[in-house]
């Protein structure tokens, strides 16, 4: 979806609309379609349905006034009170202010599509004419309704109720939608809202009215998104975005920011210390979690993000059965305990299974939707994807889907480019046991990378088995009568390094055969300290490797500035706040910059360098030879099984 340009939305000129916004809500009129009046008595909740169905509305004295039903709401709820009740006066403003905003889109509709010339002539108009003029009047309609619905929904959504079951399944959904003028929309819509509210089970408090409310435009906002495939005339609402006026409400087409982000996704608590080995996915973990709490709210940038040391994108791969799903609660445990801490808002945001999507352009509504609220710069968002392949899979590969394809180009629109804003509050993961499948630009975007191997060494498989037999040990003292070994103490080499290089075997050669040929040809001719050795490493690289590019060596030199910012924050920040999470973005800089300088004493510019460049260009060849290795495997043992029929074949007596 390309959103080329801002349109603001005026203060002054939603105020001049808000007295026939006030006059819907005081009373409409509505004639229930036959469907809506005779559905299924059987459905769930039927006793909802029915009366639903049989809500009169034709009467002309019938008028539907959702402003009366909310004052005898009031009256049931409060009866002794003089004032209204706070939500359900702020149910009502939304309400007006939703229908307000609506109208306003509706009639920069009208202009920008040329319907407001077509009205004027509506008397003579021939049947194209006619035709293209019921067709943006549809259309018209079902921008203005999402426009009431999504106004709604950012004025309610912080005061709903953080579980909204209760009222989802006390909701019978929306029995008729009408899309044929702007007017029917907008009394079918208020005719069952005003329904719902005047059914006794569905308000019961004061804070029912705002959950109910804000199920019922959500439903609303999904009925219009449903719809959107038959509408036409729709480019002069997704070429561009509206933005309030002293608000951060936009609407950017017909994109929903809020469907399935409002609140932080559950995880089950897990400690660094509980995972066995891993110890440079645990701290390339801890790092992380490090940069993204140092993200200044005030000035919306991160000073880590100067210094060349955050990842907005980072890979974590390794084969299954490694610890990659406990890693990623491990994060989100450790983000979340010190933003309650430091009382910042705390987003863990992991990408829905569900997000591929049989509908052509379904994928990538759903992909934009989940990619939105990354762009937030109020809270800190960690985005997990976990098993990355089945979602990014390597777009030229057999069989692959279209959805996947969809899903691949938003990712990338919203990675690198126009759509990439990224002021360093937020960042994703991509979890694989199969790097080689992904694709080979979204590989390319991952700016950190680290292995998560699991238990690699005695102390890790003996802690492997301790987390195990503990919980026996502590129910049944006794029960477990085995030695404890001598000289370690359990968990001991699970905790977190100091820094890379006490993680790191670093070997001055590749392991990779390939690149061990390539980089001792280039040896021979330039010393590894000469800026010309690595030009020279590169083009050799490129003619085995077509793919390697510009971006792998933008990824190396972030690996590198990674390094030099690979230093612990003291631990007295952490305890105290006002030290240096509470300081100004100019301060937070400065003691940064004073830590890197400590850190960088020990280090050497020429050997870091050659050391990430050995580590990135062997993780290439192994991801490259992996694909190619599973490959020849699966021929091979198909091979292996046909020689065995054979031979079962053949001998005598089959």
């Amino acid at each position: 979806m390309e959103h080329n340009s801002t349109f603001p939305i005026k203060l002054s000129e939603l105020h001049a609309l808000r007295e026939e916004a006030t006059s819907y809500l005081k009373g409409v009129q509505w004639e229930q379609g036959n469907k809506a009046r005779s559905r299924d008595k059987d459905q769930k909740d039927s006793s909802i349905l029915l009366y639903l169905s049989k809500a009169n509305g034709t009467a002309s004295s019938n008028l539907t006034s959702v402003s009366k039903t909310i004052l005898s709401l009031k009256k049931r709820l409060l009866p002794d009170s003089v004032a209204i009740p706070l939500h359900l006066n702020k149910a009502l403003y939304s309400l007006q202010e939703g229908l307000t905003l609506g109208i306003w889109l509706k009639d920069s509709y009208y202009d920008a599509s040329g319907l407001s010339s077509l009205n004027e002539r509506k008397s003579t108009l021939d049947v194209a004419q006619r035709r293209e003029f019921d067709s943006k009047m549809q259309t018209s309609t079902a921008f203005m309704l999402f426009g009431i619905a999504y106004r709604i929904l950012y004025d309610l959504k912080d005061d709903a109720s953080d579980d909204l079951s209760v009222m989802k399944q006390k909701f019978a959904g929306i029995p008729e939608v009408s899309l044929m003028s702007p007017l029917k929309g907008i009394s079918c819509t208020l005719f069952y809202y005003d329904k719902y509210l005047s059914h006794p089970e569905i308000i019961t408090s004061d804070i029912d009215v705002v959950n109910f409310t804000v199920v019922f435009f959500e439903a609303m906002i999904s009925e219009i998104q449903q719809r959107i495939g038959s509408l036409e005339y729709t480019s002069t609402i997704t070429d561009r975005t509206y933005k309030l006026e002293k608000s951060e409400f936009a609407v950017s087409g017909w994109e929903n920011v809020f469907e399935g982000t409002a609140k932080s996704v559950e995880f089950n608590k897990v400690e660094f210390e509980e995972i066995v080995g891993n110890r440079d996915a645990k701290h390339f973990a801890r790092r992380l979690t490090e940069r993204m709490m140092s993200y200044d709210f005030e000035a919306k940038k991160n000073p880590f993000q100067e210094l060349g040391g955050f990842m907005p994108v980072f890979m974590g791969y390794g084969i299954p059965g490694t610890g990659k799903s406990m890693l990623i609660a491990a994060i989100a445990t450790r983000l979340k305990k010190h933003c309650e801490e430091l009382e910042i808002p705390f987003l863990f945001h992991p990408m829905p299974d569900t997000l591929i999507s049989t509908f052509q352009g379904g994928s990538a509504e759903k992909m934009v939707q989940w990619m939105k609220p990354l762009q937030d710069p109020n809270k800190l968002i960690f985005a997990p994807i976990d098993d990355a392949e089945n979602n990014l899979q390597e777009r030229t590969a057999q069989g692959v889907s279209a959805g996947v394809k969809e899903v691949i180009g938003v990712f990338l629109r919203y990675t690198e480019g126009a759509y990439a804003i990224n002021y360093g509050n937020s960042s994703i993961g991509l979890f694989t046991n199969l790097p080689e499948m992904l694709d080979k630009a979204v590989i390319s975007r991952v700016q950190g990378r680290f292995k998560i191997d699991g238990a690699r060494t005695i102390p890790d498989f003996i802690d492997q088995d301790y987390l195990w037999w503990r919980k026996l040990d502590k129910t049944m003292p006794d029960f477990v009568n085995m030695k404890n070994p001598n000289d370690y103490k359990f968990l001991s080499e699970q905790g977190l390094a100091k820094n890379l290089g006490e993680i790191l075997n670093m070997t001055d050669k590749p392991s990779e055969e390939k690149i061990l040929s390539i980089y001792e040809e280039t040896e021979a001719k330039h010393n590894s300290t000469e800026h010309l050795f690595y030009a020279e490493l590169y083009k050799n690289i490129q003619k085995s490797f077509p793919f390697f590019s510009s971006r792998d060596i933008r990824n190396i030199q972030s690996a590198v500035s990674l390094r030099l910012t690979d230093f612990n924050l003291p631990e007295d920040w952490f305890q105290d706040a006002n030290l240096y999470f509470k300081k100004d973005y100019e301060t937070k800089f400065g003691m940064l910059q004073e830590l890197m300088k400590q850190n960088m004493k020990g280090l050497n510019f020429s050997d870091i360098r050659r050391q990430e460049v050995i580590r990135y260009l062997d993780n290439v060849a192994t991801i490259a030879d992996t694909d190619f290795k599973r490959k020849v495997d699966a021929r091979v043992h198909d091979m292996n099984v046909q020689m065995e029929a054979r031979r079962m074949f053949d001998e005598p007596g089959n």
